[in-house]
Order: C-alpha cells, then sequence, then structure tokens
C-alpha cells in the first residue's frame, strides 16, 4: 500500500511539474498601467461631493469576460466605490458609450466595495463580449474622493469626472477632463489562448510626445502590429511605463525594481518582458550632486547589475526578458546630456548587446541615432526635446521589434 501511494504521488509531481508552465487561471491582462500615488505626483481635480470616474482604455486581446482590477495601493484609507459598470466606448476622446453595451460590475456579487489601504481588488466576471483593440469605458461611483489617490499621471487618454451622474449613463455632458488614470490598474479578459507581453520602463514607454487618444506609444503600435499577424493574435500587450521612472532610485515614482512585482508580474498571463530604462539613472546623476568619475560608474555597473536582478526575478516567474538599448539624448536641456553621458550610455548599451544577461536584444538605439550623429536621436524621430520619441519615432521602435522574439 505505501508503495502504491508512494508511485501515485511521484506520477503526480512528475504530472505537475510537466505542466508547470501551464496557466492555472484563463484570465489574461488586456490592459494595465504603471502606479504613482497622488502625494507625489499632480493629483486629479475632484468635484464635490459622490461622483463618477469614466475612463477610457484600449484592451489588447478579447474575450468573452472582463473583469477589472482596482488598486488603492498607495492609499492611506479604506477606498469605497458605490458601484461600477463597464461598456464599449462610442468614440475617441468621448464620454459617450456604445447603446445596450452597459454592463453591471459586482465584487462578491454585491454593487458597492470597499478597498483596504494599500490592497488590490478584483471584480466579478463581467459577460461583455471584447476584441482586441476595442476601447472599454469603465466608470467608477464614488462618495467622495480619496484622500491619497493611486493614479497614472500621463494616461494620455481623457478621464472624465462627473458631479450627479450615474455609472451608467449614455454620455457626461460638462463632465471635468484630465489625463489621468485613477484607481484603476488593469482590465483583464477571459482568454487561455492569450498571453501578455509587458513593456517596462519610463516617460518614452509612457509615451511622451505621443498624442491624446490617438494610440501612438510604441507600446500602441506593438499590438497592432501583433494583431495584424494572424500568428501572433494570441499576445497581448500591457504598459508599465511611467514617466521621469528610474530603475535603481525612486523619485516622483518608486525604483523599477521597488514596483516590477506590482506594475508587473502581478497582473495574470504575462510571459514575456520588454525592458527599456536607465536614461533616467544616467541623466539624472547631474541632479543628485556633482557628477565624478565614481558617481559615473556606480550608475554604470549599478544598472548592469539591476538589470540582471530584474532578468533573475523574471525567471522565477517563468518570464522571458527582451533588453532594449538606451535611446540618444545628446543636446537635451531635461539633465545632463555631455559626451560623458553619452559614453555612459553606451557602456550600457555594449552591455545589453552582448552579455547575453537578457533571452533577446532589441537594438532600439541603432533604429533612432542620427547615422551622422549617434549621440543624438534623428531629427524626425525626435519631438522637440531631444529626449522623447515623436510618433514617427515610436512608430519606427515598434517596427523594429521583431515579432518571433516575443513569441
Amino acid at each position: 500500500m505505501k508503495r502504491t501511494m508512494l508511485a501515485l504521488v511521484g506520477a503526480l509531481l512528475l504530472a505537475t511539474s510537466g505542466h508547470a508552465a501551464e496557466r492555472l487561471s484563463p484570465w489574461v491582462s488586456a490592459w494595465s498601467t504603471g502606479l504613482v500615488s497622488s502625494e507625489t505626483e499632480k493629483p486629479p481635480t475632484w468635484p464635490e461631493g459622490p461622483f463618477v470616474i469614466r475612463e477610457v482604455v484600449r484592451l489588447t486581446a478579447g474575450g468573452p469576460r472582463v473583469r477589472l482590477r482596482l488598486s488603492n495601493a498607495f492609499g492611506t484609507a479604506p477606498l469605497r466605490i458605490d458601484a461600477a459598470h463597464v461598456a464599449l466606448s462610442a468614440a475617441p476622446a468621448s464620454a459617450a458609450i456604445v447603446a445596450g453595451s452597459d454592463r453591471k460590475v459586482t465584487f462578491d456579487g454585491r454593487e458597492a466595495v470597499v478597498i483596504p489601504a494599500g490592497a488590490v481588488w478584483l471584480s466579478d466576471p463581467v459577460a461583455l463580449p471584447v476584441k482586441a483593440l476595442d476601447r472599454l469605458a469603465v466608470s467608477l461611483a464614488l462618495p467622495a474622493a480619496p484622500g491619497v489617490a493611486t493614479q497614472h499621471r500621463s494616461g494620455r487618454t481623457t478621464t472624465y469626472l462627473a458631479t450627479g451622474a450615474t455609472p451608467d449613463a449614455a454620455d457626461l455632458p460638462g463632465a471635468i477632463t484630465n489625463l489621468q488614470w485613477l484607481q484603476l490598474s488593469g482590465v483583464e479578459v477571459d482568454n487561455a489562448k492569450v498571453s501578455a507581453v509587458a513593456t517596462f520602463g519610463d516617460s518614452i514607454t509612457d509615451g511622451s510626445g505621443a498624442g491624446v487618444n490617438r494610440y501612438e506609444r510604441w507600446p500602441d503600435i506593438l499590438a497592432e502590429r501583433l494583431q495584424a499577424h494572424p500568428k501572433t493574435r494570441n499576445l497581448a500587450v500591457i504598459n508599465a511605463g511611467i514617466g521621469a521612472n528610474r530603475l535603481l532610485k525612486d523619485g516622483t515614482s518608486v525604483s523599477g525594481l521597488a514596483r516590477l512585482d506590482r506594475d508587473v508580474f502581478s497582473h495574470p498571463g504575462v510571459k514575456t518582458l520588454i525592458v527599456l530604462i536607465g536614461v533616467n539613472d544616467i541623466g539624472m546623476l547631474s541632479r543628485d550632486g556633482p557628477v565624478t568619475p565614481e558617481g559615473r560608474q556606480a550608475v554604470v555597473e549599478g544598472l548592469k547589475a539591476g538589470y540582471r536582478q530584474l532578468i533573475d526575478r523574471a525567471h522565477g516567474q517563468g518570464i522571458r526578458v527582451v533588453g532594449a538599448t538606451i535611446l540618444p539624448f545628446g543636446g537635451t536641456k531635461t539633465y545632463r546630456s555631455d559626451a560623458d553621458a553619452d559614453a555612459d550610455r553606451q557602456a550600457v548599451n555594449q552591455w545589453i548587446r552582448i552579455s547575453g544577461a537578457f533571452d533577446a536584444v532589441v537594438d532600439l538605439d541603432a533604429v533612432t541615432r542620427d547615422p551622422a550623429h549617434p549621440e543624438r536621436l534623428k531629427a524626425e524621430y525626435d519631438s522637440g526635446d531631444l529626449l522623447h520619441p515623436s510618433p514617427a519615432g515610436y512608430r519606427a521602435m515598434a517596427a523594429a521589434i521583431p515579432l518571433a522574439v516575443l513569441k
């Protein structure tokens, strides 16, 4: 009997290890954003009294059901949401929803939910069929503004805040508008055939220089490329970029290494991670005090060690990591951009290319640099500040990523 039980246990362990890479849940993240605190970033202008937030997100995967991932990660008090609805968005730059698409969202069967300080809360599944690249309107009814909001500062998509409205309203005329995502960290779809590609970085991934309600960031264009090819339509793209983010140090947002679990690993279905971060670590050195050879070397070696940490942690989650070289920023007035800064960037980029630490490498430096002045962006790829790409630059970046490395 003992031998039989041991044999059964052994068989079970072999079966489990053989299927370790399979997902235990059919849910996959079809949209997400990196989160910051309203104490370190500009808070929204909140309406008086009870109000409705309606924020529009573009999904990168489809399925028969959706669910919301709401966050009070930076809240210092419980967050009460009295009601929530989802619907298809009728048009870009509009609070209007598609008639007949509105669905009530529940939480353990109830309309209201109280999210503890620091916590994330998943909604119940909502039967609303969606397709990749559909726009989803998420409406939350709040009794009052949170003391400290959990937000994303630069959504580049209009969010609407309306007093006296209901979350199922067909439109929100007269609403206050801003460009922040508020208390929403993700939208998941029920689709076991899809996995997600997470893009992790700073304002260049966040999309500084891209237009509002135009979906011109390089992760947006990458998602469109994936959906245009039948063999890659089973890949979603989520954006974990935050403006001014550094890999190694906190600023207006916590460091990349500190937020990796919350903004990437916690989202279901992520199998590939594209990393484009480090320009702020190099450039902002001049803001920390005098720039010395020792300080420069510490940043370069710190980035290499930080990348290795990121890779090891991702591999522990079964996630492949694609490293992207840092774009040129010579001449920018944002921070130090002299020959020494470019030498540091080149040293880090060379390590990314030849170290073998990443599972694959995409040389975005080679794609975006001016051949005559390789320390600078190509003129047509510059948004105007010599640091952030233009929409044309973002398109070139997305086009340079071999789709085969994402599968």
